[in-house]
């Protein structure tokens, strides 16, 4: 009896556990076998849709875990970007084994300088500290020749990965491509969700709901936040080495602000402080995108597809405050207060008969 009470707790945390992992795994499942059922223009969009992901997994932990709402992080997706081009080989193809860590540390590297200065700000200064530092990378690519002006370079070769002379990875192949993208989705949502339980993510989450507080019981709130920066910089390099070896070519406009401002809006639109929540407003905005960008659907106006995503953005943050990760929660309490409402038969008195 002692035995069986002891390890029921046991039960429920791994019963717990395996319902926490459970719709990750089926979604990656189901993201691998739709190459059997997509055409070539829709696995394209599904690799857009991941990539961007991947991208707004790395903000999520500055902005949804850390509380660091950062308006330069296209920043680092660029310059991982460009260091992939610019380190390539333009007479065969480059290893993804060495290339891939050179342009996440690349980034990583420009975040650390970042976000030792940065982070010694608060608030909107912070803010306005890292659109500036982005802002500066952008230009340096689009004046200067060293990537190509405003028209940036075109990728000679798509990254290989082999293995004497063995081919594991040539991302010149479509399905090659398709698999290292969802094979580097599932890493990067693994990675951030062990980070979210780990006693570094707890003290991430106690700095963005009270900094004051963890300084004065003793965490260096600085240092934590400087490695959560230079991660998620990390992260967002991985995304733009896997933008570049899909599209084949980089331009500055992958480090403008519009660039931030549209990862920023995905997590906002998915629901903040929710790794599932950055995933599905990634999918969210992109398809949106799709969507009203479409001629055959809206005709000229697909021409403002800005404008009536803008629209539609407004209206799903008036009416979703917890994004559309929230839906769900938001039903059951809706529903909850419904049965609250309703009497219930037992409660009704009969009416005795004549």
């Amino acid at each position: 009896m002692a035995i069986s009470s002891l390890s029921s707790p046991a039960i429920k945390r791994s019963h717990s556990n395996i319902q926490h992992w459970l719709l990750p795994v089926a979604v990656a499942v189901v993201l691998a076998a739709l190459p059997m059922f997509l055409s070539s223009y829709l696995q394209d969009l599904v690799l857009k849709i991941v990539i961007y992901a991947i991208f707004a997994l790395s903000l999520e932990l500055l902005v949804g875990t850390t509380g660091l709402i950062s308006l330069g992080h296209a920043a680092f997706f660029g310059i991982a970007a460009y260091i992939t081009v610019l380190a390539s080989s333009d007479s065969s193809a480059s290893s993804i084994g060495w290339l891939l860590p050179l342009a996440m540390l690349g980034a990583g590297a420009y975040a650390l300088f970042v976000g030792a200065l940065s982070l010694r700000t608060k608030g909107v200064y912070f803010i306005m500290v890292t659109l500036a530092f982005a802002q500066m990378a952008y230009f340096v690519f689009h004046d200067t020749s060293i990537g190509g002006g405003s028209d940036g370079i075109f990728l000679t070769f798509r990254p290989a990965l082999r293995i004497g002379d063995f081919t594991l990875l040539d991302l010149e192949k479509p399905l090659h491509m398709y698999f290292l993208v969802i094979g580097c989705l599932v890493a990067s949502y693994a990675l951030l969700a062990m980070i979210q339980r780990s006693r570094f993510g707890h003290a991430l989450a106690g700095i963005r709901a009270n900094e004051q507080r963890m300084r004065a019981t003793g965490y260096n709130t600085y240092h934590y936040k400087l490695a959560a920066f230079v991660i998620a910089a990390m992260l967002a390099g991985l995304a733009g080495f896997l933008m570049v070896a899909k599209n084949g070519a980089v331009n500055p406009e992958l480090l403008s602000w519009h660039e931030s401002g549209a990862v920023l809006l995905m997590i906002i639109l998915g629901g903040l402080g929710s790794l599932r929540g950055a995933i599905i407003g990634a999918a969210a905005f992109i398809l949106l995108k799709e969507f009203y960008s479409s001629e055959t659907i809206f005709g000229q106006i697909a021409h403002s597809w800005q404008m009536t995503l803008g629209l539609t953005m407004i209206f799903f943050v008036a009416v979703m405050p917890n994004g559309l990760i929230g839906l769900v929660a938001q039903w059951k309490r809706s529903r909850a207060g419904k049965r609250r409402l309703t009497p219930h038969p037992s409660h009704h008195t009969e009416t005795p008969h004549d």
